[in-house]
C-alpha cells in the first residue's frame, strides 16, 4: 500500500463516537482520531491540519511534561500492535522555554500519571527518549548525541521502544539512536503528537511535518543486536548516549581525567572520547584475544588487561596506557582481572584453580598470587575501596549471588545485600561513598548476556538499595569500575534486539 492508499485508509477508519468538546470533528482530524489536553494547563491547547502542507500545528501549554507532571496537548489515535511513527518537528516562534517539548508518544491511556514513552524535541536542541514505566511512576529520561534532528522516529517492536534520527550514510532513513527502553503496554495505545510549553501561562505551537504513521505486523528474520554505551547521574537518574552501533561491545573504563573511555570488542580494545566521536582501537601488541575485564592504574599510566591469545586461557598482563607490548603477570590461568589497589601496586582478580573460582591477589611487579578466599562456590568481581580497607566481591556461597567485602588480606568476610535478586560486580565509587552493581532476577545463573537487569546503587556506609536503571543488558554492561573521577555518574553498555 503506498503512502496515500495509507492515509486515505487511516482517515477512513477514524472513530465516529461522540468525542470531548476540546477535540476537533472527525473531518479536521487527518490520521488521528481526537485531540484533547491531558493533566490541566492554563492554556488550552488546539490542533490543525494544514490544507496545502498536510502538517500538524499542535498548541500546547501546560507547566511540565516530566517526573510525575502531566500537563500538555495531545494529538491520539488508537494502535493495536506494533508501529512506526516519525515526523520533522520545528517550532513556530523563536524563544520560548528552554524545555518546551514536541513530542512522539505512546501513551496506555489520557489519564495524568499514565505510563508512556515519547521521543522529544526540546526548544533548546536536545533530543531523548522519555519514558514512564508504571502507572502514576516518575519519568526518566536517555539524551541522544543529536541535537536538533531533521526528522525524528518513535518505533514499537513489542515491548520495545526505539528512538531513530537520520543516518549520517542513509539520507533521510531513520535509524536507531541508541536508546531503547522496554515497557510493556496490554491492549491498545494511544499514538500521537504532544507538545508541552512548560510555562503555565504560554502557548507553544510546534509543527509537524510529513508525519507517518505505519501499523507493523511482527518483523520476520533475526534481530540484530546493538550495543549503547551510556552514562547515568546518580542523582537525576538521567542517561546520556556517548556511542552506538549495530554490533557488539563491553564493559566502559573511565580514565582518571574523566575525558575519555576504553571498551572491548571483538578481542581489541578502544579508546573513545567521553563526548563521543569515532572510536580508536589500542595497541595491545599481540595481545588480540581481550575479555571484558580490563582497567586503568590509579595513576592512569597503565592499563591491565585479561587476553587469552598466548595459551587458549585468560592471563592477565599490563601495558602503557596509550598502548604498546603487554607484560605477564599471572602465570596461571584463567584469571580475570578486577582491582588495583589505590597505591597502585597490587592487583586483584577472580581465578580458577583446582575447579574452584575464588578472589585473588598479585603485586604488579610480579610474584607470587594470594588466595583470599576458599567457600565453595563462586568468588568473583574483586575490587578494592579508594581508600584501601576493603575489597568488594559478589559471592554465591549463601545460594544466591550476593555482594561481600573482605580486608585486603582476605579477612573479616562480611555480607553487605541479602535480597531477591543475583548481584554481581560491585564498584565503589571514587569519593568512598557509593557502591553500584548489576543486579539480575533469581532464577537467572551466572552473568550472562541479554537479559532484563538493573543497576542498582548502595550506599558504603549501609542504608536501602536505590534503582539507577532498568534495562537490558547483562555481561558486558558493567563488568569493570567506570565511575566519573567526581563520582556523579557511572558508564555502562546497554544492549537491545532489533528486527531490521
Amino acid at each position: 500500500m503506498n503512502k496515500t492508499s495509507f492515509r486515505l485508509a487511516l482517515a477512513l477508519s477514524v472513530v465516529t463516537t461522540a468525542l470531548p468538546a476540546s477535540m476537533a470533528s472527525a473531518g479536521e482530524l487527518g490520521i488521528f482520531e481526537g485531540h484533547t489536553d491531558i493533566g490541566k494547563p492554563q492554556r488550552t491547547g488546539s490542533f490543525r491540519v494544514e490544507p496545502n502542507s498536510g502538517a500538524y500545528a499542535v498548541a500546547g501549554g501546560g507547566a511540565n511534561m516530566w517526573f510525575t507532571n502531566d500537563a500538555f496537548q495531545f494529538v491520539w489515535t488508537k494502535v493495536a500492535g506494533d508501529f512506526a511513527l516519525s515526523a520533522g518537528i520545528e517550532w513556530l516562534e523563536s524563544g520560548g522555554n528552554a524545555h518546551r517539548k514536541g513530542c512522539l508518544l505512546v501513551r496506555q491511556n489520557l489519564n495524568p500519571g499514565s505510563a508512556y514513552v515519547d521521543v522529544a524535541a526540546h526548544g533548546d536542541g536536545l533530543t531523548s527518549l522519555q519514558f514512564r514505566e508504571t502507572e502514576d511512576g516518575m519519568t526518566r529520561e536517555i539524551q541522544l548525541t543529536q541535537k536538533g534532528p531533521a526528522r525524528l522516529g518513535l518505533e514499537r517492536q513489542g515491548d520495545t521502544f526505539i528512538a531513530r534520527v537520520p543516518g549520517a550514510d542513509s539520507g533521510s532513513e531513520l535509524v536507531p539512536a541508541g536508546a531503547f527502553i522496554r515497557v510493556s503496554f496490554p491492549g491498545e495505545v494511544y499514538v500521537g503528537l504532544g507538545v508541552c510549553a512548560h510555562d503555565d501561562a504560554a502557548l507553544e505551537t510546534a509543527r509537524f511535518t510529513a508525519v507517518e504513521l505505519q501499523r507493523k505486523a511482527s518483523a520476520p528474520g533475526t534481530p540484530v543486536l546493538h550495543s549503547t554505551l551510556e552514562t547515568i547521574s546518580i542523582a537525576s537518574r538521567d542517561r546520556k548516549v556517548v556511542h552506538s552501533v549495530a554490533g557488539h561491545f563491553e564493559a566502559p573504563n573511565r580514565s582518571g581525567d574523566g575525558s575519555w573511555l576504553i571498551f572491548n570488542s571483538g578481542g581489541k580494545l578502544f579508546r573513545l572520547a567521553t563526548s563521543g566521536g569515532k572510536p580508536a582501537e589500542v595497541d595491545t601488541g599481540f595481545a588480540v584475544k581481550c575479555n571484558n575485564d580490563h582497567g586503568l592504574s590509579p595513576d592512569g599510566k597503565l592499563l591491565v588487561i585479561s587476553d587469552q591469545t598466548r595459551t587458549g586461557k585468560s592471563l592477565i598482563y599490563t601495558l602503557p596506557a596509550s598502548g604498546g607490548e603487554p607484560r605477564q603477570i599471572t602465570d596461571l590461568g584463567p584469571s580475570y582481572w578486577h582491582g588495583w589497589s589505590p597505591d597502585g601496586k597490587t592487583l586483584a582478580y577472580c581465578a580458577e584453580r583446582d575447579n574452584e573460582y575464588d578472589v585473588y591477589t598479585i603485586p604488579v611487579a610480579g610474584g607470587k598470587e594470594q588466595r583470599l578466599t576458599t567457600a565453595k562456590g563462586l568468588d568473583d568481581g574483586p575490587e578494592y575501596t579508594p581508600d584501601g580497607k576493603f575489597i568488594y566481591f559478589n559471592s554465591d556461597r549463601t545460594g544466591t549471588m550476593q555482594i561481600w567485602r573482605m580486608k585486603p588480606d582476605g579477612s573479616d568476610q562480611e555480607q553487605v545485600t541479602r535480597d531477591d535478586f543475583n548481584n554481581w560486580f560491585a564498584h565503589p565509587s571514587p569519593d568512598g561513598k557509593w557502591i553500584v552493581f548489576l543486579s539480575y532476577e533469581k532464577d537467572v545463573q551466572g552473568h550472562p548476556a541479554n537479559k532484563n537487569v538493573w543497576l542498582r546503587l548502595m550506599a558504603i556506609s549501609g542504608g536501602p538499595i536505590q534503582e539507577l536503571a532498568h534495562l537490558f543488558g547483562g555481561q558486558g554492561t558493567i563488568n569493570v569500575p567506570s565511575w566519573s573521577p567526581d563520582s556523579r555518574n557511572v558508564a555502562f553498555v546497554s544492549y537491545e534486539l532489533i528486527n531490521p
